[in-house]
């Protein structure tokens, strides 16, 4: 088996993440950049590695097979497509971009240059996950009549100060764009395409920063189904982010890692085991602190993208999959903007 080379863009908090993956994966770290060089240098002096201060220089070492972004989120097209004209596949951090248009850049730069791209959603890989989108596929719901997403996080002031967190250019927006669009992803992953939005977004608890720590949208998906949206970081302490979907036949409640409601009107064999398997969190959930999650999710999105560039499938992550999410968010924020309900475009 080929021992992929990577290379990360950016030396900051969840470049650490992406060298915990990569060494699970027996993968090599050759180098990381930042433009901050000390701060590249930094890290490449305790992980062993080379060092750079841009990203076009790491692009164009011939060592490195994959670049991983982990930039803060509005810079991560200008890599993203260096990297493909490089002819390096690339794994971005959620998300991939803080727009379509931006997205679909990336997405054209790799489609061109014939490279694989993928988006970092960790949240995917909870082991929880998998059973309840098996349920959806197998119609255990029945006809599914609501689903929601709901993330009361707290951070603290110091988090948004002097920082790009809260902003629109860097940031693409708050609380949903940042800490909501996790399970917003789920959302995605397991329901029809949103038709519509009505949202209202407000900056409540930290008034310094530009765009939202709080907002809410009600759903309608295109084959009539509801659901709604709410997220914050103004919720002191801070609660587990919950995905919840109910209809005529079952209803299945997960808080992060955690399913705290598995009900169906048929009983299945396995359905006591699953209850009893999920029926505990590992207590890392970050709902306060952005550092405060484990790294599991990393290993597994970046093993199985590594799986599919071995296999030549596509992956759950790959191209456009993480561009639903943006979608879905921008839709909220241009309804809770121009207060009206807004219509979504089929995505591509």
């Amino acid at each position: 088996m080929k021992k992929w080379r990577f290379g990360i863009v950016g030396a900051g908090l969840i470049a650490e993440f992406h060298i915990k993956a990569i060494a699970d994966i027996d993968a090599q770290l050759i180098a990381v950049c930042d433009i901050n060089k000390a701060r590249a240098d930094k890290m490449a002096s305790k992980h062993n590695c080379k060092s750079y201060g841009s990203y076009q220089e790491l692009c164009q070492d011939k060592e490195i097979d994959i670049v991983t972004i982990a930039t803060p989120s509005g810079l991560h097209m200008e890599p993203s497509i260096a990297a493909a004209q490089a002819g390096k596949h690339v794994i971005c951090e959620k998300p991939m971009e803080v727009t379509t248009e931006r997205i679909d850049e990336i997405l054209c730069a790799h489609k061109k240059a014939g490279t694989r791209i993928c988006t970092i959603f960790p949240t995917r890989f909870h082991k929880a996950f998998k059973p309840i989108k098996e349920a959806v596929a197998k119609g255990r719901f029945g006809r599914i009549t609501f689903a929601s997403v709901s993330a009361p996080f707290w951070r603290t002031d110091e988090y948004y100060n002097g920082t790009w967190h809260g902003t629109w250019k860097l940031d693409g927006g708050g609380a949903l764009m940042n800490q909501t669009i996790h399970t917003i992803d789920l959302l995605c992953a397991v329901m029809p395409q949103v038709e519509s939005v009505q949202a209202y977004m407000n900056n409540l608890a930290h008034p310094q920063i530009e765009a939202e720590d709080t907002a809410v949208a009600v759903l309608k998906f295109v084959d009539g189904t509801l659901g709604s949206i709410y997220g914050t970081t103004g919720s002191y302490p801070g609660e587990q982010r919950c995905f919840t979907i109910t209809g005529t036949n079952g209803t299945v409640v997960l808080r992060d890692d955690m399913i705290t409601t598995w009900q169906f009107r048929d009983e299945l064999s396995e359905d006591e085991q699953i209850r009893q398997r999920f029926a505990k969190t590992d207590g890392k959930s970050g709902v306060a602190d952005p550092a405060d999650i484990s790294h599991q999710g990393h290993t597994d999105n970046f093993k199985g993208f590594i799986n599919c560039l071995e296999s030549g499938e596509k992956f759950e992550l790959e191209g456009n999959e993480g561009r639903k999410s943006v979608q879905l968010i921008r839709a909220i924020y241009q309804s809770a903007k121009d207060m009206k309900m807004v219509k979504l475009c089929i995505t591509k």
